[in-house]
């Protein structure tokens, strides 16, 4: 097992019609038998997506596109191969290449595979059966570019509470209308 898994970067470039600057990423592991699939959606999790109902499409250097083809219903771009059947494996050090979630909102990240391989055990103390990010950094966006619960993207932020966290239940001790000592 030791150093047998890639180590793959994955930095947001893009999404809901905006370029992020600085780009946050975060560092996947993921095991060379591991399908596109497993892939995507470890990517979505790790970007805090929780509606994955969407279509996705991975486009390698040579211009391969993967994805789920019973997601298309048919209509997925010509000559696209399975994502669940297309293993990782056909990844080199070094390679880069797109994942695009959601095709409406076209949220396009950058893959960079790592030039070493890891151990599993040493990075993430186990040998988990699906790809999972171990390292990232940066301020992720909504899915839906909501800023608060029921944000309908033209009303005025909703003003803070006046006394800090009064509004919160006192389940902690800086919470809630309590005074501190």
């Amino acid at each position: 097992m030791a150093r047998t898994w890639l180590s793959i970067r994955v930095e947001l470039v893009s999404g809901h019609g905006a370029d992020l600057w600085p780009r946050p990423g975060r560092v996947l592991a993921a095991a060379r038998s591991h399908s596109f699939a497993q892939f995507a959606t470890a990517i979505d999790l790790a970007f805090g997506r929780w509606d994955l109902a969407h279509l996705h499409l991975f486009t390698l250097c040579d211009g391969t596109q993967v994805s789920p083809l019973d997601w298309w219903d048919g209509d997925a771009p010509d000559n696209t191969v399975d994502g669940h059947a297309t293993k990782l494996n056909r990844l080199q050090a070094g390679e880069q290449f797109a994942y695009v979630f959601d095709m409406g909102d076209d949220w396009a990240h950058l893959c960079t595979v790592t030039d070493k391989r890891i151990d599993p055990l040493d990075e993430l103390g186990e040998v988990p059966d699906h790809p999972v990010p171990y390292w990232g950094w940066g301020s992720l966006p909504d899915q839906y570019a909501r800023r608060w619960d029921g944000d309908d993207g033209q009303s005025p932020t909703p003003k803070r509470p006046a006394r800090g966290l009064a509004d919160l239940p006192p389940i902690l001790p800086w919470w809630g209308e309590h005074q501190r000592g």
